[in-house]
């Protein structure tokens, strides 16, 4: 029954389809977002310089413990 007031009216069913539509546009603007979980992990970029070292040295005495501490951290991929 009320399905059959829909399609003898469809000019009507367009006006309310579009009006509930804006309706939850304007309201997307009132949620809490801030009380929403983040969605990814935690991230960190790391930049160092160590002029006149080679590979290895670099790998051994700085990447090496910057990798054994970052991977200790909560949550952290």
């Amino acid at each position: 029954m009320i399905a059959r007031f829909f399609i003898d009216r469809p000019i009507f069913a367009t006006v309310l389809s579009v009006v509930i539509t804006l309706i939850g546009g304007i309201a997307l603007y009132f949620l809490p977002m801030a009380q929403y979980p983040r969605i990814t992990p935690p991230g960190i970029s790391i930049s160092i310089s160590y002029p006149g070292a080679s590979a290895p040295v670099v790998a051994d005495t700085v990447a090496a413990p910057i990798e054994q501490q970052v991977n200790g951290v909560p949550g952290m991929l």
